[in-house]
């Protein structure tokens, strides 16, 4: 008796309008027109003898049983991925297609530093970045939308492997004149809770910021406002308050063209740890621990 199967590319149409809920979008994201992603939808769908979308001029809605198909799909995916991992870590290592993710408070201080070694000592490497929040690139390595991921702890992850790479001290910004107010270095109670200017929600630097302050009070008056350190580094210059900074951001040069004046913090976390994770049990951890040693002797 012949059975027949999805394929993996109405498997990646289904995920990919889960993920856009809007067929347009999804269509791009898979570079195939917006009718032939439909069309292959629906060959799904009449395949296995169920609805999994509802359509209507608005909304793309999934029904309960499709979201239980879009999850399988997910698995299915990543395992056909693995499979092409496999060839590649029985051959040569760094080489073909890896997609990394990367938070945005590394992303532009460390980057810039890796990328030409990484081209010059692997060509065959032909890696794929991806900027976004500590929550999504976890979510997206779960997903199978990126391969590791670049990121600073502690955070919660899931179950993955973790390669700690070097510890990123933190640092108190104050505008020009208000340093010599405080004592070097700054003591967490020294720190004015009603000017201190974080990221928002979603960057997990605002944690480790918190973290390193060790006050409660602090937790709940702190100011947040900044959509990226960039942004953040302005406010403080232009005297609307202070803020946090990793090493790796003052050492880039973040600071160039500012009066802002970088002192040391006094306190038991005052620092975060960058990291290299992935997926347990991915066939290209070979690779994970070459891109890791790369990491860290770029730092």
């Amino acid at each position: 008796m012949t059975t027949y199967l999805p394929t993996i590319k109405q498997l990646q149409y289904l995920v990919a309008l889960h993920e856009a809920g809007h067929f347009g979008r999804a269509a791009d994201a898979c570079y195939v027109t917006q009718s032939t992603l439909s069309a292959g939808i629906r060959e799904l769908e009449t395949l296995i003898g169920v609805t999994l979308v509802e359509r209507t001029r608005r909304v793309v809605r999934f029904t309960p049983l499709g979201e239980r198909i879009v999850d399988k799909a997910r698995r299915v995916l990543r395992e056909t991925e693995d499979l092409g991992d496999i060839a590649r870590a029985a051959g040569k290592p760094m080489s073909g297609e890896l997609r990394m993710s990367v938070i945005p408070t590394i992303a532009p201080f460390l980057l810039p530093r890796i990328l030409p070694r990484l081209r010059k000592d692997y060509p065959d490497l032909k890696l794929f970045l991806r900027e976004e929040t500590s929550a999504a690139a976890c979510d997206g390595l779960h997903q199978g939308r990126s391969d590791c991921v670049l990121l600073a702890l502690p955070y919660v992850c899931g179950d993955v492997e973790i390669e700690p790479l070097f510890d990123d001290r933190l640092f108190v910004a104050f505008p020009d004149g208000e340093s010599e107010r405080v004592d070097s270095p700054v003591l967490a109670e020294d720190i004015d809770d009603t000017r201190l200017l974080l990221l928002e929600d979603g960057h997990c630097l605002k944690d480790h910021a918190l973290a390193a302050c060790n006050n409660p009070d602090l937790r709940g008056q702190a100011t947040m406002m900044g959509t990226s350190l960039h942004t953040i580094v302005q406010m403080v210059d232009n005297g609307l308050g202070v803020t946090m900074l990793p090493e790796m951001a003052v050492k880039s040069g973040i600071l160039e063209g500012t009066n802002i004046v970088v002192r040391a913090i006094e306190a038991e976390r005052a620092s975060r740890k960058i990291a290299l994770i992935w997926r347990k049990a991915s066939p290209r951890e070979r690779d994970f621990r070459l891109l890791a040693q790369a990491l860290a002797a770029a730092h």
